[in-house]
This record gives C-alpha cells, structure tokens and sequence, in this order.
C-alpha cells in the first residue's frame, strides 16, 4: 500500500491550522491508486449524513478499496467528540454550537455497512458491520450505537433552522430535525470515526489507540425510521440549558426597529445647523459672567477715577457737549420721523435678508432681468438689493434735506472740542452719571460723533461694498477692478453690518434710559413734551416691522419680483 498525505483545506475554527492536521496520512492499496474513489476521506459528517441513505445499497454491494487513516500523536482535549462548530450566532461570540452540545444522526435501521477490506456480499458486509464499527464508504460515516451506549433523551419543540451547507440545498438541519435533551446518561454515546482495516498493524494499533483515548459521541436513529427521510438529533449535557429552539437568540438589531418598513413612521431631517452642546452652553454662560464683572470692574474704576480733583476739572471744562459755530433752529421737522421709521423700517429687513444670503445653500427661487439673462441670482440677493436701492434713496433724501434746512450742524461736528466733549461724555455714561440731554436742541459730542459716523462713513461703505459684490458691477471695467478687488469688499461688507446692529442696540437703549417719553416724542412725534404719543406711535411702527419681517418670503416676493424681471424655481 501507498501512503499519502490528506488534502488539507481550511481551517475549524479562526486563526488555526488547516484542517485535517498535518500529520494525518492515508494509506491505499497501489490498485487503487489509479482508479477513482467512490468517496473523498475529506467528506464532512454532515454530507456524509445526508448521503448515507441513499449510498447504503451500493456501498454493501461494489468493493471499495480501503483506505485507513493513521494519526500520529493526536492529543484529545475534550471529553468527548465534539460537533462541527460554524460561525458565532452574536458578533464577537463563541462557535455555534456550543462545545458541550454533540450530534446525534441516524442514518436509519436500513443503512448498509460496506466491508472493512475486501468486498463481501451484501448479507456478509451487514454481519460485518453488527460485529465491528467500521467504516469503508467513508471517513465520516456515522457509526450505530449499542443500545448500552445510547443515552436516555426527551423529545421537545423543534430545532431552527439556518443556511444549507451546500448551494442550493435545503436549510440546515433537516425539516424533520427535533431536539434531545439528555436527562440520563449511564454511557457516552460517540461517534465512531474508524478506518476500515489497515494493511500493516503499527497504523492500526496507532488508528485504535486513539480511538480509544477520545471520547466517543455515536449517531443512532430509530429502528422504525425510513431510510428515505433519517432524522438527526442534537443532545445536550445536562449542564447545558438549551430551551426552546424555536425562540431565536437576542441579538442587537441591525436593520430596522422591527417593523415593515410601511409602517415606519417618517423622522423628520435633521438640522444642518448642529446643537451647541452642554459644554458650549457653560462656556457661554461663562462668558456673559466674566463680562458682566468686566462692566462691574468698569463702572466702579471710572466712578473712583472721577472722583479725583483733576478729573472734576476735566468735567467742568469739557461738560460733554459745545456749542455749535452754526446756528441751528431746535426742534425737528416732520420729514425726520418719517425718514427716521423708513430708514428703521428698511434697515431691520437689509439686516435680515443679508444673513440669510450667507446661510442659504440652495436657493428656493431665482431672479433673472428682462435685459440680460446671464445675470441671474436667486430671489434672496434681488430681495437685498432692492432693499439696499430703497434706503439708498431714503438716505440720500435725508442728507439732502438736511443740508438743506440747515439741520446739518446737528451732526457734523464744527469745532475740535468735539474730541475732548465726546470722552467726558463716554465716562460720564460709563460712570451711570449721565450728562444732561438737550436732544431737542443739541446733541452731546459723544451723540454727534455717532451720527456722523453713520451716516457719512459706514452707510457709504455699505452701499459701495455692497455695489461692488452686485450683478450690477461692469464686468468689463479691468482696471476698476484690479483697483477694488472684490475681496476686499467681502472683508468689509460683514464688519460693517455688525457696526449698524451694535449702533442700533446702544442707540436704543440710551433712547429708553434717558426719559424714553420725551425722546420718543423727539422721533415720532416732533414735540418735546413729555407725554404718550410718540410712545403709541412708535408701537404702531414696530408692528409694521413685524409684518414686513414675516412677509419677507418667497411667496411674497415673488410677484413683486416679477415686475421687474423673471422668476423661476431653477
């Protein structure tokens, strides 16, 4: 006979050798060497079980010729032959099944034993087979138990079924697969793999001895089951409490929540905006303290710093306002409280439209003129534009005027001593000793610095960076340009929009600190009376404010849009 190494493929478990080990040799007559085997030592106990039936009658009738396999120094680790062991039934869990759980198959009362050496008649194979557990069709036939070796079992619920083991086959295990729980076991029951007769005793004195010092775990079947329809077991240890089959294991959901999708209620999209988290809000609520000591720490430094003589005479001489080198008719025309509410009016919805310009991504609309089709730009900018092109007006009415009627002085400043006037009376505001107002004839220096500011400098640097980042620069003027790079009216477009909204906070909240009745009637009213007139109407003004916020929408702007132009939703 020839020896030969076993084919080995892969391996049992994760990360070990290839199976079967390497030091497993079969040994087959130099006859057979040449011809092709009726089965591959290889074959799995579980296609051997499923191929017993029907391998039966041709296995006791055609000779085979034998092979044996000799293991060399195999330890047993186990106190019993354990079962193939697949794939973890939980991630990062053990082989399923476990390791104290052993298969018990039967091939039927009717499965044929083929002869351990030479080929015998069908009657003289199954004396054979009675007499000794041996096996010729394959290494992985399952030998029948004696009935001393077989352990008492129960019968309960039915065993889930998984993949087949080969393509295209039925689930694995069996439809008729039922679960054995072992409640007495006198004798291990095993699972007899044995060569069939060696041809030199050293192998198989080896072949016996270490059948002998593994656990046996044997596959029996009931005497009156066709052999057409086996039925396989699985028996348990009794330390083991397999329950009821049939409920699937928990494991953690990985779908879905459980539900058809049908009935999986819709959530609703998630923010692009993210939620500051807790440590935001306390870093926050952090800040707004230390700010609130730095004003205390403030305050109280400038009431101490004034205290000093020195500082006395500074007020004295420099009270916080002068008096004009023009002369100026106190008091305010109509046409300043209705150019003071458009300019409020129209400010509050530039403001608005501008910082959803820098927060839309995908525009809701669109806006193309009537003369030139490559200009378009979505409903939002059209919107800011023409609001700018408004106040622009506004503004532009309200200098004239104001130059006009003289009213001029008011905010420009004429003479030096505004510098030193407008820092007495920053401290003097700081200190929460307030410098007396005269609005109604004179601003204080702090007050015209301001006004001038605003009006001269920041509101024509609005108009020009804004003009500049428009569809209404010439695109062919190079030189202008690489003069203006458009750059630099994006760095100062922003900057400027936060200086009108922290104006705008101060402005009103010195108009309410510093007798609200009268001031209100200064700039809605045109009277300097304390009373509650320019109070309503400023209320009505910031209901109008109100609505143009809310209405400052696609749905209403678009058919004033479409006066001057086309609109579209691409």
């Amino acid at each position: 006979m020839a020896t030969r190494m076993l084919r080995r493929g892969l391996p049992r478990v994760p990360g070990g050798e290839p199976w079967p080990p390497g030091d497993i040799a079969v040994e087959a007559p130099a006859d057979a060497e040449h011809a092709s085997p009726l089965s591959a030592p290889s074959t799995s106990l579980d296609e051997s079980e499923g191929a017993a039936p029907e391998a039966a009658a041709p296995a006791a009738t055609v000779p085979e010729p034998e092979f044996s396999v000799v293991e060399h120094a195999v330890p047993s680790a186990a106190s019993g032959a354990s079962l193939r062991r697949g794939l973890p039934r939980t991630p990062g869990g053990e082989p399923w099944p476990p390791a104290s759980v052993a298969a018990v198959a039967g091939a039927g009362a009717a499965t044929a034993r083929a002869s351990s050496s030479t080929p015998e008649p069908a009657d003289a194979a199954t004396d054979a087979a009675a007499d000794v557990p041996t096996r010729s069709a394959s290494p992985s036939t399952l030998d029948e138990p004696t009935p001393e070796s077989a352990p008492v079992v129960a019968q309960t619920g039915s065993v889930r079924r998984g993949l087949p083991r080969v393509a295209g086959g039925d689930p694995w295990p069996p439809a008729d697969t039922v679960p054995l729980i072992a409640v007495a076991s006198d004798a291990a029951s095993s699972i007899a793999v044995d060569a069939p007769a060696a041809a030199d005793a050293p192998a198989a004195a080896d072949a016996h001895a270490s059948a002998d010092a593994a656990p046996e775990v044997a596959a029996s079947a009931p005497a009156a089951a066709p052999a057409s329809a086996p039925t396989t077991a699985v028996a348990t240890a009794a330390a083991f409490p397999l329950g009821d089959p049939s409920i699937p294991l928990p494991a953690p959901r990985t779908v879905w929540n459980g539900s058809a999708p049908r009935h999986v209620t819709a959530t609703a999209p998630a923010s692009d905006r993210p939620r500051p988290t807790w440590t935001q809000a306390i870093a926050v609520l952090l800040g707004a303290a230390a700010l609130g000591i730095l004003a205390a720490a403030a305050v109280a430094f400038v009431r101490a710093l004034l205290s000093f003589p020195f500082m006395q005479d500074f007020l004295a001489a420099f009270p916080g306002e002068y008096e004009p080198t023009v002369a100026v008719e106190p008091g305010f025309a109509p046409w300043t409280n209705w150019a003071h509410f458009f300019n409020v009016f129209l400010m509050v919805l530039i403001i608005r439209s501008g910082l959803r310009i820098r927060n839309e991504k995908r525009p809701t609309a669109f806006w193309t003129p009537r003369n030139d089709p490559k200009g378009k730009v979505s409903l939002t900018i059209w919107f800011h534009q023409a609001l700018d092109i408004l106040w622009l007006v506004n503004g532009v009415i309200f200098v004239v005027l104001l130059f006009v009627t003289g009213h001029w002085a008011r905010i420009v400043p004429t003479s030096w001593e505004v510098i030193p006037n407008a820092l007495s009376a920053a401290l003097q505001y700081v200190s929460f000793d307030w410098p007396t107002e005269h609005g109604w004839v004179n601003y204080n220096s702090l007050q015209q610095l301001a006004y001038f500011v605003t009006v001269f400098i920041a509101a024509p640097l609005a108009a020009a960076t804004g003009f500049r980042m428009s569809g209404m620069w010439p695109k062919k003027a190079e030189r202008l340009s690489k003069a203006y790079p458009i750059e630099w009216a994006r760095a100062l477009h922003f900057p400027i929009m936060i200086y009108f909204v922290v104006f705008i906070i101060g402005h009103v909240a010195l108009v309410f600190l510093t007798g609200f009745l009268r001031n209100l009637n200064h700039m809605y009213a045109s009277s300097d009376a304390v009373g509650w007139t320019g109070f309503w109407v400023f209320v009505a003004s910031l209901v109008v404010i109100a609505l143009g916020w809310v209405a400052a929408r696609p749905l209403v702007i678009a058919p004033i849009a479409k006066l001057f132009g086309t609109v579209s939703g691409r």
